[in-house]
């Protein structure tokens, strides 16, 4: 067997932009930073809910399946994100992505055996941006059209929506508040960029 040498190390799609975005982050009262947590696991999920099959899926992920949009679910690290009626993103924060990965979409699949329904490992789709501090809500205002006031949106809210231009998956973590932000890999960098403009408004003395 010919010897291809070593194997190249991973990239996230910000690596790029990790300095930029650690000078970019604001400190104090106003504080807001915004990091790159790469290589996260996710598994797309599409079951019929009122179906056996999402008995044997909920129990594999120790959580129940959120049934309402906006509603997520969590047990052991894992997080349920609702996408639609028949349609789930779980997340796992670690890492160790590559065995993490399988054994997730394994026990997954598993659980759903020969019944219509699928299981698709899309970790590659996306990268997550953490966004958090006690500006971070005023940054994603300047263009996120949600209502992202806490008796609107708070922790355990994720739906899928837009910041600046770009379509996001946007997950409040706590009440720091926390945002995750899942946009495709591909428009990572803008996003990036953009959230790194919004927050250098906050680096400047409040003009009272």
């Amino acid at each position: 067997m010919a010897d291809t040498g070593p194997e190249t190390p991973r990239r996230s799609p910000l690596a790029h932009l990790e300095e930029r975005m650690r000078e970019a982050a604001v400190t104090g009262a106003r504080g807001v930073t915004v990091t790159e947590l790469p290589f996260l696991t996710m598994v797309d999920l599409r079951v019929d809910p009122a179906s056996g099959t999402a008995g044997r899926i909920e129990t594999a992920l120790g959580a129940p399946l959120p049934r309402r949009c906006g509603d997520t679910t969590g047990s052991g690290g894992r997080t349920v994100l609702w996408l639609g009626p028949d349609e789930w993103l779980v997340l796992c924060p670690s890492e160790e992505a590559a065995a993490l990965r399988e054994s997730e979409a394994v026990a997954l699949r598993d659980a759903l055996g020969p019944d219509p329904g699928s299981v698709v490992d899309v970790s590659a789709n996306r990268t997550t941006l953490e966004l958090s501090g006690p500006s971070a809500r005023r940054v994603l205002e300047k263009g996120c059209p949600l209502d992202l006031h806490p008796r609107a949106f708070g922790p355990g809210r994720a739906v899928a929506t837009t910041v600046g231009p770009v379509a996001v998956l946007l997950w409040q973590v706590d009440d720091a508040p926390t945002y995750r932000l899942l946009p495709r890999s591909s428009f990572a960098d803008y996003l990036a960029r953009w959230l790194v403009d919004a927050m250098s408004e906050f680096s400047r003395p409040e003009v009272p």
